[in-house]
């Protein structure tokens, strides 16, 4: 969850907040496109490291912020990473070797992958959750349904601080002290999480149907900043990025 509430923070405080999500999304979703449409090397490269200097440079992450962000992504890639480098055989006996087409691929699959999750972290780290939902009401996506992501994004806080606080009561009271306390106490912990989560639902659910709530709940929507320069100038990078590494790709 540390992963989540880093990401959370770096998307309120980021510079380009007030910026259109249409705006970031042409972006973001530019770079995603040219990470697994252009080759590895070097147009995935590109991606990355282009992504990389947005984070770091306008959308200041930072490292330590961004370090705490992409660790989770990074393991589960490099989990995939290792299953397809390593090539496992059953012939007279069990076979596990390292092939360089394998490690070829390996590598590949790699960069797109880095590459892709950085350029989605462009647009999660500049845009708070918040912002994403109005975007897909204004996309017509069905009311019922971002009403339900919206609710499972607040209530997971509530979660965490509650999890949080049985967690610290159940430490004073040498709950973890031996293995098998704490097996009893994590058990415990859940059960009691899993009361509260659901007792507070059910008093979220009378208090909107105290208010007449139907399907929705509007909310005022601040101004976002729409540049028309800083959409041109991010589809004339991604034409740059696209024609240097077709030319890059010519050339060799």
């Amino acid at each position: 969850m540390a992963h989540g509430l880093a990401l959370d923070h770096a998307a309120w405080s980021s510079p380009w907040r007030s910026r259109s999500v249409r705006d970031k999304g042409t972006l973001s979703l530019g770079l995603l496109l040219a990470a697994i449409s252009l080759p590895p090397f070097p147009g995935g490269a590109a991606v990355a490291v282009l992504s990389l200097v947005l984070l770091l440079g306008p959308i200041r992450v930072g490292w330590t912020r961004l370090g705490r962000i992409v660790w989770l992504p990074l393991v589960s890639i490099l989990i995939g990473v290792a299953t397809v480098a390593v090539s496992v055989s059953w012939g007279a006996s069990l076979r596990v070797q390292v092939t360089p087409a394998g490690l070829d691929q390996a590598a590949q699959l790699a960069v797109r992958a880095v590459a892709a999750t950085l350029a989605m972290f462009t647009l999660a780290c500049s845009t708070p959750m918040i912002d994403l939902l109005s975007c897909l009401r204004h996309a017509r996506i069905p009311d019922p349904l971002i009403e339900i992501a919206a609710l499972i994004y607040r209530f997971s806080f509530g979660l965490l601080e509650s999890a949080g606080a049985i967690h610290q009561a159940q430490e004073a009271r040498l709950g973890y002290s031996t293995r098998s306390a704490a097996m009893r106490s994590a058990s415990m912990g859940v059960a009691v999480l899993l009361l509260r989560s659901w007792d507070r639902a059910r008093r979220l659910e009378a208090g909107l149907a105290a208010r007449g709530y139907e399907d929705t709940l509007r909310t005022l929507e601040p101004a976002r900043t729409r540049s028309t320069g800083f959409l041109v100038t991010s589809v004339a990078t991604l034409a740059m990025l696209v024609a240097g590494s077709v030319g890059w790709m010519v050339l060799r």
